[in-house]
């Protein structure tokens, strides 16, 4: 893992010189880390979007108007267990102190991402289903472009913070 970490932050860095975007050590840092969020969020929209799928498939001959719902209630069970073994263990790893509890961090991460996955996703679905006529296939896509920043913060600032500490832990 440190051998991809170190890779990212290569990467990051040129992109910073390319752009001439000027970031603190810390900047650079917090941008490196939101890189390695949005790869484990890219895996994780995969598992995401084909549970959402197939479940729609599964649903399609009780011929529900709501099937969305049940939809994104599966992706978020099964994604967010994905999410939190990646993000332990990728993006946001024990500081030396190593004071974070499993268990409640893996609440705390249902927890966030119940805000976004669940609430906000369906709010989001019915928005762009019901009143703007947009695809049911298509919503997932969409959802996951506004929800990611949100679930970066939230994961980054609270669920994965060590106890008793101000800032997020790890790097």
């Amino acid at each position: 893992m440190k051998r991809f970490h170190g890779l990212i932050e290569r990467i990051v860095a040129w992109f910073c010189r390319v752009f001439h975007l000027s970031l603190s050590e810390e900047g650079q840092r917090n941008f490196t880390q939101f890189v390695e969020f949005a790869l484990v969020g890219v895996t994780n929209s995969v598992i995401s979007y084909g549970v959402n799928v197939g479940v729609l498939a599964l649903l399609k001959p009780l011929n529900l108007s709501w099937d969305y719902i049940p939809a994104n209630v599966a992706a978020f069970v099964l994604s967010v267990l994905w999410s939190y073994f990646w993000n332990d263990r990728f993006v946001f790893p024990e500081d030396e102190e190593g004071k974070r509890s499993a268990g409640k961090t893996l609440l705390k991460t249902y927890l966030a991402y119940g805000f976004t996955g669940i609430i906000l996703t369906n709010i989001l679905s019915w928005l762009w289903v019901d009143v703007l006529g947009v695809s049911k296939y298509i919503s997932p896509l969409i959802n996951i472009v506004i929800c990611m920043p949100v679930n970066f913060l939230i994961n980054k600032y609270w669920a994965f913070r060590g106890e008793g500490k101000s800032g997020a832990s790890g790097r």
